[in-house]
């Protein structure tokens, strides 16, 4: 089974790399395998890597969904 974690890209680096952010947890992803990344967009990670790019309205939903997984689980991400 494979999951992939929705991130928001936050900055734009060299050779194909940004930091993004999930919850309180930023990190370094690869964006070779998606077209036009930019800061604000919301991607789904696998491995590291984004995989696919969201649309702005379906990016909020999982959004969503993903912090309500977090509360119920009751884990605090916040910092």
């Amino acid at each position: 089974m494979c999951l992939a974690v929705p991130h928001t890209i936050e900055t734009l680096l060299d050779d194909g790399r940004a930091v993004a952010v999930a919850g309180a947890v930023r990190t370094e992803i690869r964006t070779d395998l998606i077209e036009n990344p930019s800061p604000g967009d919301t991607v789904l990670v696998h491995a590291g890597f984004a995989i696919e790019k969201l649309a702005p309205e379906d990016s909020k939903e999982l959004l969503d969904l993903w912090e309500e997984i977090r509360r119920v689980s009751g884990v605090d991400y916040a910092g």
